[in-house]
């Protein structure tokens, strides 16, 4: 299956003073990707903590290309590359036109709601993401 992907325009007060997307922006669009994957795939963040898990951010890493700027029709894509036992690793990319602008990973582990324990993967969770996901 192909990378899950939703489309956004940079913003004004996304860029810094040169008009580039200010990098920690990049995290944010990430964020915004996998918040629409995960609403497709299961129901969305809510629904997830509704049901007893949450998950923690434990690495994001970024690899920056191409510069983006103010206005640009950006491609955000989202894959999970890999379940383990409590997390969830997901490659990320922002394209423009299809020039690969900044790749990147995020880590999640997921953890009950409440005591943030580390639990393992939900299988609903594994299951809605299975579509959006590398073969391991």
């Amino acid at each position: 299956m192909a990378a899950f992907t939703h489309q956004l325009r940079v913003r004004f007060h996304e860029c810094d003073p040169q008009g580039v997307v200010f990098y920690p922006n990049h995290l944010m669009y990430f964020d915004v990707v996998l918040t629409e994957l995960w609403r497709v795939a299961f129901g969305g963040y809510g629904d997830m903590v509704e049901s007893g898990t949450d998950v923690h951010v434990v690495h994001a890493a970024l690899d920056f290309r191409v510069p983006a700027r103010f206005d640009d029709a950006l491609e955000l894509s989202m894959e999970v590359t890999r379940f383990g036992e409590t997390s969830i690793t997901s490659h990320c990319e922002t394209r423009r036109g299809g020039e690969l602008l900044v790749s990147g990973e995020l880590v999640h582990v997921c953890v009950t709601t409440g005591t943030h324990a580390k639990q393992p993967v939900p299988e609903r969770l594994r299951a809605g993401l299975t579509p959006w996901s590398r073969p391991q």
